[in-house]
């Protein structure tokens, strides 16, 4: 196995929890490397772009692929946030979400985390960058709770 995949993996369980980089990055997991700096920097799982590497602080951003990874695979998954149904076809189009729209998030979120957008049933939304932590997402009425990178919608 590449050492590469190995070191992403531990990456991946720091960054979202145990349990995700297997979620992530199958034994199939395909690395594209920069061409300046030969560091990884899009990961695919079989024909499926899961995740891209940021060098600048060593973490990932996933895609709805990647999300749907790690949502089936983690039972309770923490960075996940909860809208009501509602609001789920603005945010499936790559619109943020706002404080007063969320249902529940996890415990672990904190400003600046990668998460994962869901709708009631637990289907993946959208993904993006969490700008409050849990509670302020439940307590306020107004801000943005979630800058939406990329919606279910967008991805098609």
């Amino acid at each position: 196995m590449n050492k590469d995949i190995t070191r992403l993996r531990a990456v991946a369980d720091y960054q979202f929890g145990r349990g995700a980089g297997a979620a992530l990055f199958p034994d199939d997991t395909r690395i594209e490397y920069s061409k300046n700096t030969g560091k990884p920097r899009h990961i695919w799982a079989g024909e499926e772009l899961v995740a891209n590497y940021r060098p600048n602080d060593a973490l990932f951003t996933v895609t709805i692929a990647g999300a749907g990874r790690l949502v089936a695979a983690l039972e309770g998954f923490k960075y996940s946030v909860r809208v009501m149904d509602d609001v789920v076809e603005f945010v499936e189009q790559g619109k943020n979400v706002f404080a007063k729209h969320v249902r529940d998030a996890g415990e672990s979120i904190r400003p600046g985390d990668e998460v994962v957008v869901v709708d009631g049933s637990g289907e993946v939304v959208a993904v993006g960058k969490s700008k409050m932590n849990r509670d302020d997402m439940l307590s306020f009425k107004t801000g943005t709770a979630v800058r939406v990178r990329r919606g279910r919608k967008k991805d098609r």
